[in-house]
């Protein structure tokens, strides 16, 4: 009987040699797989999604919906839903500030979930960088704060262009857009109530007009409304329609320069760098909120403080001059952003200035715009660096 060829059993190592010089899970650089766990994380939290979607988009479209509808029903009473003023006062007024605090919500959020529902242990013992654990929540969330932002504001964009007023608001009259100088200065001439009651002047009114009122409007009755008469002589009681007419012409011209700057609707170029100017906001709301979630290892209080900084905090440092502390004021991440406010939008914060406003109107704190981009970006780098600190040391 023969036998068979021996068989010897070599036992193979239990992980390949092959792989062990590409395991990458001590680097800090986050990998695509990391950044798609965070991301889909942040967006199956629902009341999360959903507080943000009304924030952000909600609030801009009840607005818009409700100008609409009163404009459509009572046309007379309701002016337009779009135009420049409604899209000045929707960017200064909402979009700057609850951009900032959407961003700053989900930024504290995602700094501190895993520490709150107990999962930040579970990542640790994964041999993953703690360092690549935080990075890679700033693609992550920024991937879900920058389309909500553009959204919203692509919104506004579309009802102030294609809703917008076929005459504008200046000065409390309604004139044509687009005029030349001599065309101001016809329209002027036939309008001559409207201008000298309405447009400001730098000279004393040659004059006397009734400007409404009780009893009369522009032009009105006898005894009815202000009357503009003229400084330091004595005009006639009946002036003549030559008189009127050189004195509207006068002040048309004094107010092109003026009446230039105000439009319909906003210029592409405008849109363009306001939404990238909105973006920036809601991009340092997030990180300085990843950063505050990550330092204090819960949200609400984190929220709170970002709420505090942006509603309280930053209009009264951006507004009052405080002596001594004039530098401290201008370190102030919001009022840095405000300085890089694109020309020809109202002053956020309520700085002062307007459609039109020539530089020097802002009432906010002096700042040059070097000096609000370092203060930017130095927020930026620290507070990344805090909530990675702090991630990094914290106890498993």
């Amino acid at each position: 009987m023969t036998a068979g060829p021996e068989v010897v059993a070599v036992a193979s190592p239990p992980f390949p040699s092959v792989g062990l010089g590409h395991d990458r899970r001590g680097s800090w650089i986050p990998t695509w797989g990391m950044i798609a766990t965070r991301f889909m994380e942040l967006r199956k939290r629902r009341g999360l999604m959903i507080a943000l979607v009304l924030v952000n988009i909600g609030l801009p479209v009840v607005f818009l919906t409700i100008r609409l509808l009163a404009h459509a029903f009572a046309p007379k009473s309701y002016g337009p839903a779009g135009g420049y003023d409604v899209f000045n006062a929707l960017v200064a007024g909402v979009l700057f500030v609850f951009g900032f605090i959407v961003a700053a919500t989900l930024g504290c959020t995602a700094g501190s979930v895993d520490l709150a529902e107990g999962m930040f242990r579970h990542l640790v013992v994964t041999g993953r960088s703690r360092l690549a654990l935080y990075l890679a929540r700033i693609p992550a969330g920024l991937a879900i704060v920058v389309p909500l932002v553009a959204i919203g504001f692509t919104i506004v964009c579309a009802v102030c262009v294609f809703a917008a007023p076929t005459q504008i608001n200046y000065q409390g009259a309604n004139v044509p857009a687009g005029l030349s100088v001599s065309g101001l200065e016809h329209w002027a001439a036939n309008h001559p109530d409207d201008v000298i009651c309405n447009f400001p002047s730098n000279g004393p009114i040659a004059t006397n007009v009734s400007c409404g009122g009780p009893g009369g409007g522009p032009g009105g009755g006898p005894g009815g409304g202000i009357v503009k008469e003229p400084s330091g002589s004595v005009a006639p009681s009946q002036p003549t329609p030559a008189m009127i007419r050189a004195e509207v012409v006068q002040i048309a011209q004094q107010d092109y320069s003026d009446y230039a700057k105000v439009f319909l609707y906003p210029s592409n170029s405008l849109m363009i760098r306001t939404g990238l100017w909105i973006e920036l906001e809601a991009i340092v709301g997030f990180i300085v909120g990843l950063g505050l979630g990550s330092l204090l290892g819960q949200r609400t209080v984190a929220v709170i403080l970002m709420i505090v900084l942006e509603i309280v905090l930053t209009p009264i440092l951006s507004r009052a001059n405080i002596p001594h502390l004039i530098d401290v004021q201008r370190s102030v991440v919001g009022l840095a952003v405000a300085h890089l406010e694109p020309s020809g939008l109202g002053f956020v914060f309520g700085g002062g200035g307007g459609p039109g406003a020539g530089p020097g109107t802002s009432r906010l704190v002096p700042e040059s715009r070097t000096v609000a981009i370092v203060v930017i970006v130095s927020w930026l780098v620290g507070w990344t660096a805090l909530g990675a600190w702090r991630m990094m040391k914290r106890d498993a």
